[in-house]
């Protein structure tokens, strides 16, 4: 009898998916964002291009971003909504270094919600060695949906704040600017 139960265990484990890992899109985004940094302007790759808002980013931030694209930060070549930041909202800034020491890490589940937080260096070009060694800190929102983790928000931490990249997309879909 004790065979029973024990094979219906192993049956059961074995037909259970694997965990979600939920740094994959963090990973991914962050990837981008180091490659960006590292490499000339001609070879840059925007995080909310098509595929990787689609497949990085929750429906709530694809919306947010499409309402948000309406008012671009600067003219478009194509005539077609453009980017509504004038910046990385990643590293929070036009302008940075290769970055050095990044480092991914996962808080635990709370109410639907994992806070994955970034930090790295990206000031590793500059002379001054209290600028050249500070670290950049990022939390990301992680949700699941369709089985799936993706984005929620994008919070850049400084001086003990945290903005919200949601918060700032919903103000420029309302027209209010940067």
């Amino acid at each position: 009898m004790r065979v029973l139960p024990l094979a219906l265990f192993i049956s059961m484990a074995a037909f259970q998916a694997p965990a979600a890992d939920v740094t994959a899109p963090v990973r991914e985004v962050m990837d981008i964002t180091k490659t960006n940094w590292g490499t000339v302007d001609a070879d840059w790759k925007y995080i909310f291009d098509p595929a990787p808002l689609s497949k990085l980013f929750s429906k709530r931030f694809q919306a947010a971003y499409k309402e948000a694209a309406k008012h671009p930060a600067y003219d478009t070549e194509n005539n077609e909504p453009g980017d509504p930041f004038g910046y990385d909202v990643v590293t929070n800034s036009q302008d940075g270094c290769p970055f050095e020491n990044l480092e991914i890490g996962a808080g635990p589940l709370k109410d639907g919600l994992t806070d994955v937080k970034a930090s790295f260096k990206m000031w590793t070009c500059i002379d001054e060695a209290e600028i050249k060694n500070s670290v950049s800190e990022v939390h990301f929102d992680v949700i699941t949906e369709d089985g799936t983790p993706v984005i929620d928000d994008i919070h850049r931490a400084a001086d003990g704040e945290r903005d919200s990249v949601l918060a700032e997309m919903q103000s420029l879909a309302k027209g209010q600017g940067q």
